[in-house]
């Protein structure tokens, strides 16, 4: 009996042993399932594929393939166009109405007096402070009331056409249309003719200097700036602009630099380029300060180390009146001037400075301007002058 226990504990035992062998053999595995592989990418069929040429068809859609982009280069600022401005001949006669406001107070209150039936002492006086209000001048003014007195007298009665053209006439006289107002800006062979502007800043001399450009390449002349006025940053920076518009070369250094040696340097260029004309803008501080005249007469005295300066042109301000006769007082004493550039002369200027400054230094009136368009500058006409001043 002992001996079939013995036998049942060792098959027990041994069932225990193959269980938990099998137990351990059949157990769940604690290692990471293996990475799924992911679908392989549908296979296009060679007729299917694109072509060449960036564009998918079949039967019912066609697909343009856009190309790559590519970085955008920079683009250089387009060169500004190059204007063609019109010749200076007429342009007094085509500007003839910006001269109406003279008009009221000078030509056609004068007319307008010397047409009473009767001219008594009273009359004459108010001719007389007309003119002078005109700005005239007190000489000038004298002179004329004396003349027209004397031809009135030996008139007598006097129809409206008789005594316009006896203030024409007087008028005209005064203005003297035998002055030599040419512009002297042809070149001398191998050089060019240099034209210095000065005056006083406000006056319009940088403006006066670009249109003055405008006007001789309007006439066929190749051109040339200085800019000289370089104690005013935005004088060197107009003129460049003036200079673009209608393909004419600035010279000019960095502010505060010596004048005369961007004169120097601007004429030296002239000479070696072949220009017809060198314009030089000069600076234009207070006419009181001494050392700005003193910088006026070296700058043209540096010039003439290399050309002949053939104008000097002074610009006043029309509507300055007897301030702009001591300006060109000033400046004259300073530099040889040859010619009287008299702007704004459209607007409220009384039409007698032009008288009055022209005795005063025997210099002409050369150029005038009448309006702030860039071709509103005109070479100085005294008939077309005194018609504007007396109306039709």
């Amino acid at each position: 009996m002992d001996g079939y226990l013995g036998i049942i504990l060792i098959v027990i035992v041994v069932a225990l042993l193959a269980a938990g062998g099998m137990f351990l053999l059949f157990r769940p595995s604690q290692r990471h399932a293996p990475p799924v592989a992911p679908p392989e990418a549908p296979t296009i069929p060679e007729e299917r594929r694109p072509p060449a040429t960036g564009v998918i068809e079949d039967d019912t859609l066609t697909t343009t393939v856009p190309p790559p982009v590519k970085p955008a280069e920079p683009v250089a600022p387009p060169a500004p166009a190059i204007e063609i401005p019109p010749p200076s001949a007429g342009r007094m006669v085509r500007l003839r109405a910006r001269l109406a406001r003279s008009q009221s107070t000078l030509g056609k209150g004068l007319l307008e007096l010397l047409s009473r039936d009767r001219l008594d002492d009273e009359v004459w006086d108010e001719i007389e402070d007309t003119l002078i209000t005109a700005d005239v001048g007190v000489s000038p003014t004298r002179t004329m009331v004396e003349e027209l007195r004397t031809k009135v007298k030996v008139l007598g009665s006097r129809s409206h056409d008789e005594a316009r053209s006896l203030l024409r006439e007087q008028l005209l006289a005064l203005i003297n249309p035998d002055m030599d107002r040419t512009l002297h800006t042809a070149p001398h062979g191998e050089r060019p003719a240099v034209v210095l502007v000065v005056g006083v800043n406000g006056t319009g001399k940088t403006t006066t200097t670009g249109k003055l450009a405008r006007a001789l390449i309007g006439d066929g002349r190749k051109v040339l700036l200085g800019a000289a006025d370089t104690f005013r940053a935005a004088a060197a920076d107009q003129l460049q602009t003036w200079g673009e518009r209608v393909g004419a070369e600035v010279v000019r250094k960095d502010e505060g630099a010596d004048p005369a040696s961007v004169a120097f340097d601007a004429v030296s260029k002239g000479i070696d380029d072949k220009v017809d004309t060198v314009i030089v803008d000069t600076a234009g501080r207070l006419h009181t300060k001494t050392g700005l005249m003193d910088e006026l007469g070296k700058v043209k005295r540096v010039i003439e180390k290399k050309a002949t300066v053939d104008e000097v042109l002074l610009v006043l301000d029309a509507t300055t009146g007897q301030n702009g006769m001591r300006q060109a007082q000033v400046f004259a004493e300073a530099v040889n001037i040859t010619g009287i550039v008299l702007t704004k002369l459209d607007g409220t200027a009384k039409g007698g400075i032009v008288i009055s400054v022209q005795r005063e230094l025997g210099v002409p009136v050369k150029l005038v301007g009448l309006g702030e368009g860039p071709d509103d500058l005109a070479p100085f006409d005294p008939e077309v002058f005194t018609d504007a001043l007396l109306g039709d």
